[in-house]
């Protein structure tokens, strides 16, 4: 028996001030249905956390919202755009409005970390002097707090390392946007809290809207103005960490209860 939303998004409610708003969206793979009547919206400032299980569909609706994917029905709006209608040259100018955090860093091994920085404004045919990218590489450096390593080899640093070296790189385009996939996954607890911290400063910095895909409670605890759950393909429930804390149906209680039975062991 298929569980219905608890708690549905009203799409007209706070439209204003919405940079995606997603309405309606269905999306599957062959018998898979992953999204089914999908809804959400991220508000120009926020830090939306996208909570599910693994294989729930989080990457797939990020995908969907960059157009990697392309929906079966419903609608992507993202920054007043219709994804879906965009053509390849629209999609890409919009691309550089959205920073995308991968979960692997994705740097390419055979470059300096300078180089891994300078590749997106090359990419989007950015024209900067040498001085402008010169200084532009060294302040989001120093905003991550890696200045020292601008002429280091991605193999030469830590974990954690990589993922701020990912994030600058992404920052370097003053993105509107910014979409993390499971930006702690793999990382030591005390590292993932750094991260979990940089991405609310870095929000705030560069005055970015934020979608935080992820399972890490404690990370989603330090940065979710607001949580949607992705359950049985729908938006289930949503709201603050503390509301959903609260919330008595099982199906949310259950990602809570693991996470308080975590904490009381340690």
């Amino acid at each position: 028996m298929t569980n219905e939303p608890n708690i549905r998004i009203n799409s007209n409610e706070n439209a204003a001030s919405a940079v995606i708003r997603i309405a309606h969206l269905y999306k599957s793979f062959g018998s898979n249905d992953v999204l089914k009547d999908f809804n959400m919206e991220l508000l120009k400032g926020e830090n939306l956390v996208v909570l599910g299980k693994s294989g729930s569909g989080k990457s797939v609706l990020i995908k969907c919202i960059i157009g990697l994917l392309e929906q079966d029905s419903g609608e992507v709006d993202v920054l007043g755009n219709d994804v879906q209608r965009l053509d390849e040259k629209e999609l890409d100018e919009l691309r550089a409005k959205v920073g995308f955090l991968f979960q692997s860093n994705a740097l390419y091994d055979s470059m300096t970390v300078r180089e891994n920085l300078e590749f997106p404004l090359r990419r989007h045919w950015i024209k900067l002097t040498k001085e402008e990218t010169d200084a532009k590489v060294k302040t989001v450096l120093e905003n991550v707090g890696l200045a020292h390593t601008i002429d280091m080899m991605p193999a030469e640093l830590s974990g954690g390392m990589r993922k701020r070296i990912a994030l600058a790189r992404t920052l370097i385009l003053d993105p509107e946007i910014m979409l993390y996939d499971e930006p702690t996954t793999g990382l030591d607890p005390i590292t993932a809290k750094e991260i979990s911290e940089l991405i609310v400063t870095m929000g705030e910095k560069y005055n970015t809207s934020s979608i935080i895909i992820s399972h890490d409670m404690n990370c989603i605890r330090m940065t979710a103005d607001r949580i949607v759950m992705l359950i049985d393909g729908y938006c289930y429930a949503q709201g603050t960490f503390t509301e959903l804390e609260r919330n008595n149906d099982p199906l949310v209680k259950q990602f809570f209860e693991q996470w308080q039975s975590k904490l009381s062991i340690t």
